[in-house]
């Protein structure tokens, strides 16, 4: 038995992932792992995701440059989320969202809606090409 077998996967060989920055303890985003995908994050030392909506595997930053390095890789107490402790590559401070923001959790619910709490640090149109 090796490590990745002690880890609880869905039904579609998946497990949650929450990426959470080293130096400040925000939490920037949440993904999806397969048993490939985890096995080269603890390889390479950055972030590589399985993508859901292209059915394959996506290196953090492959098209953005804002690549997550990975200090520390944790298993909660049911085996079955993971927790990288990153730091975001690429931007300071660090762009962990599509958006072009520092963390996908940017809305922030406030009497009835949900509102932007967190500024667009660099335009998206020119992050991606």
């Amino acid at each position: 038995m090796t490590w990745l077998d002690e880890i609880h996967w869905d039904d579609n060989g998946l497990v949650p992932v929450i990426a959470q920055e080293d130096s400040t303890g925000d939490v920037l985003m949440f993904a999806w792992m397969n048993r490939e995908a985890l096995a080269l994050t603890a390889q390479k030392g950055e972030a590589v995701y399985w993508s859901r909506s292209r059915k394959r595997l996506w290196h953090k930053g492959e098209e953005s440059g804002h690549i997550q390095k990975v200090h520390a890789i944790r298993l909660d107490c049911d085996n079955d989320v993971v927790l990288l402790r990153v730091t975001q590559l690429g931007h300071k401070p660090g762009i962990a969202c599509h958006t072009g923001r520092h963390s996908c959790f940017f809305q922030k619910y406030e009497n009835g809606e949900w509102v932007a709490a967190d500024p667009v640090l660099k335009d998206p149109e020119h992050i991606y090409k």
